[in-house]
């Protein structure tokens, strides 16, 4: 029988991965049209190794898959690279599909299954309530291929057994294109000063696409090398190196001026520690607390930096003033406003909703303009009635009531968080807050020794 051959990740190959992808940063901002090659292969490569690996690695290479084009979501968009706008969510699902159909599902995740069907009812609404303004198709998939992506995500992932280095392996994953687009960003954008004129979030400063989606995916950036330098650097170099990835990276979310994926990161990292610092031994807790000094007076220094090459326009705008220092009413930028029109529109329609895209539908007769929504929880209740509820309550209590019978993912409530607060600024416009959402429902095992190894032992 054909045993599956063990899977070397070492930090040297890291590294080698990481100095890759940002040689891959510089040929897409070099040789624009190297984007759409570099998404055939990323793509094309995934695929070909589900299939040709081994039964019991496919899980491991689904995940990776995932990972790696969920963070590079929004460089395949602001290079024109992917296929179509939405494509990354489909790959995801597809990936996953692909994962179920070698692997099967735990019978156990059934919860999710139901939230799927929950689903459904919305397409039918809306196909009574949209109107000729709006295509339905389109706009039913924009605001339903996020959900299914968390949903098909879940599904797969409830219960699936990966090591702990497996899951940090994934961790890297993600890092990997993001180390592209921050290239990508810095050479498309070298000085920050020259395209500041306020406070508001700037499009040239996000590599010339939305930077709130961007500044998501850095903020995901912060939190991989945050782990891998509390976790995985186990030399000065490595701590050196991930440190100064992580500085780098912050900088660039920073600048973006959109503050929900910077403060969306500072909750999911002050979790991770947290968890990691209550789970250490005394010796472990000294590191901890040496290193979190450090990351600190690193991040004071990033902020110092940033607040040097905005011209003082970033304290501004984490201080809710405009350019000349006058205070903003609205802390949200028109997003609470959006959200209380969303919670009238459940009031109005409790049962069903208005519908899948249904508010935009409304907005539209309403304002005479189509404004998409920045929060999946309004979005939800408004959209899907009594329906959108018990799916809000199933995504939450589901993961907790599994946590207390396996505990052994120490990302658990970093996952979870990240999931939270990414659905409450920019609702499920990428893929990676379904997906990551999944990576909570991991089982962490610890890796079989040697049989081999065992039987010396027993010997002696």
């Amino acid at each position: 029988m054909k045993q599956a051959r063990k899977y070397k990740f070492t930090n040297d190959l890291y590294v080698f991965m990481i100095v890759l992808h940002i040689a891959l940063g510089i040929l897409i901002n070099m040789i624009p049209v190297f984007s759409k090659l570099y998404f055939a292969i990323a793509c094309s490569f995934f695929i070909l190794k589900i299939i040709v690996a081994h039964k019991a690695d496919k899980t491991m290479w689904v995940l990776f898959g995932c990972a790696y084009i969920a963070a590079a979501e929004s460089l395949f968009r602001m290079t024109g690279g992917g296929l179509f706008y939405e494509f990354s969510k489909y790959y995801v699902i597809l990936l996953v599909l692909m994962g179920m159909f070698f692997n099967g599902v735990s019978g156990k995740a059934y919860p999710y299954f139901m939230y799927l069907i929950l689903l459904v009812p919305s397409v039918l609404v809306a196909s009574i309530n949209l109107g000729f303004d709006l295509n339905f198709r389109t706009s039913v998939a924009f605001v339903l291929s996020g959900p299914v992506c968390l949903g098909i995500s879940a599904l797969y992932c409830y219960d699936k057994k990966v090591t702990s280095e497996q899951l940090l392996q994934i961790m890297a994953c993600m890092s990997y294109p993001l180390v592209a687009m921050t290239t990508y960003i810095i050479l498309y954008n070298p000085s920050v000063k020259e395209v500041l004129t306020g406070t508001g979030s700037n499009f040239t400063t996000s590599g010339g696409f939305g930077p709130n989606q961007v500044s998501t995916l850095l903020g995901l950036g912060m939190v991989t090398f945050i782990v891998r330098f509390f976790l995985k650097s186990p030399t000065l170099f490595l701590k050196v190196f991930n440190s100064l990835l992580l500085f780098v990276v912050t900088y660039r979310a920073l600048v973006t001026f959109s503050r929900g994926g910077v403060f969306g990161s500072i909750i999911v990292i002050a979790g991770f520690l947290w968890v990691l610092y209550l789970r250490s031994k005394y010796k472990r807790r000294q590191q901890i607390i040496a290193l979190f000094i450090i990351l600190v007076l690193g991040s004071m220094v990033t902020w110092t930096i940033t607040s040097s090459q905005t011209s003082g326009l970033i304290d501004n705008r984490y201080a809710n003033k405009d350019a000349i220092g006058r205070e903003k009413e609205d802390i949200s930028t028109g997003r609470l406003e959006l959200f209380v029109h969303e919670i009238q529109g459940f009031l109005e329609h409790p049962f069903l909703g208005v519908g899948a895209s249904g508010m935009k539908q409304v907005r539209l007769e309403e304002e005479g303009k189509i404004v998409a929504s920045h929060n999946e929880v309004s979005r939800l209740l408004s959209e899907h009635g009594i329906l959108g509820l018990i799916i809000l309550l199933l995504l939450i209590i589901k993961p907790l009531a599994y946590r207390t019978q396996q505990q052994g993912n120490i990302l658990f409530y970093s996952f979870l968080a990240f999931w939270f607060a990414t659905i409450n600024h920019s609702a499920m416009r990428i893929a990676a807050p379904g997906f990551i959402y999944g990576l909570a429902l991991l089982r962490i095992v610890y890796e079989k020794k040697n049989p081999i190894h065992r039987k010396l032992s027993a010997r002696k």
